[in-house]
């Protein structure tokens, strides 16, 4: 069984593992295999495997063996870079910066209410499945709001693990998180309380179900004072 790469061109013979692979393959799936010239990607399907099977003998009448035919496929040319030079790109799709929100909460609690709350002033809200999740995610996502409730996978917000890794996380990247703390050991708008457990708000259990007021209050108090601030130190690039 022979294919030619899409991308290169090269002509090559399959083993037979991946012979009997495609061989198997269900009407409508592939595989992809990497072309050893090019690195390039040679999709296959049992289509191929079928086609190679009903080819005619090599041997002619003679038996001499006849030339088989090798059909090559012209690669698509490179894409434009011309925009590269000047680094600069002129696209037509805008890509919208909405903020993010992750939710640690769990699903016998108000959790509707605090997505709601939050989709409702315009973040996208995004829950995870434990703590360890949690972590990894904001390795490489730049929440702008991080909701946490004090018993989520812990017995308060001392022992909570997430906690503790907001508490020593590099303010570079901790100074832009607007962080919530839901709890039945908090007093809502209690900012004392709230700078005592590094947090931005603190809501009671109780209060959970007036989020969405709760955070058209808080979150336009916390722009207008720290805005400024953050706005300065992004001037200076820190």
């Amino acid at each position: 069984m022979r294919v030619s790469c899409p991308n290169c061109g090269k002509q090559l013979k399959l083993p037979q593992k991946i012979k009997d692979s495609v061989k198997g393959l269900a009407a409508g799936k592939m595989i992809t295999i990497k072309c050893p010239q090019c690195s390039g990607g040679i999709s296959l399907s049992s289509n191929d495997a079928a086609s190679d099977q009903s080819a005619p003998s090599l041997a002619g009448p003679a038996g001499k063996k006849e030339q088989k035919k090798v059909r090559f496929v012209t690669p698509p040319p490179p894409p434009d870079i011309s925009w590269l030079k000047d680094g600069r790109y002129e696209g037509k799709d805008i890509i919208e910066d909405v903020p993010m929100a992750l939710i640690l909460m769990d699903e016998g609690t108000p959790r509707e209410n605090v997505i709601n709350a939050l989709e409702g002033i315009g973040y996208k809200a995004e829950l995870v499945e434990s703590v360890q999740d949690a972590i990894e995610k904001i390795q490489f996502v730049d929440y702008a709001c991080i909701v946490l409730h004090s018993h989520y996978e812990s017995n308060g917000i001392l022992t909570n693990v997430f906690h503790q890794h907001m508490c020593t996380m590099n303010m570079a990247k901790r100074r832009f998180i607007f962080y919530i703390l839901i709890g039945k050991e908090f007093k809502t708008f209690y900012n004392l309380q709230a700078l005592t457990y590094s947090a931005n708000l603190v809501i009671n259990d109780n209060e959970v179900p007036k989020t969405s007021v709760i955070l058209r209050k808080a979150i336009p108090e916390y722009e207008e004072l720290f805005g400024p601030i953050m706005e300065e130190l992004r001037h200076h690039g820190r």
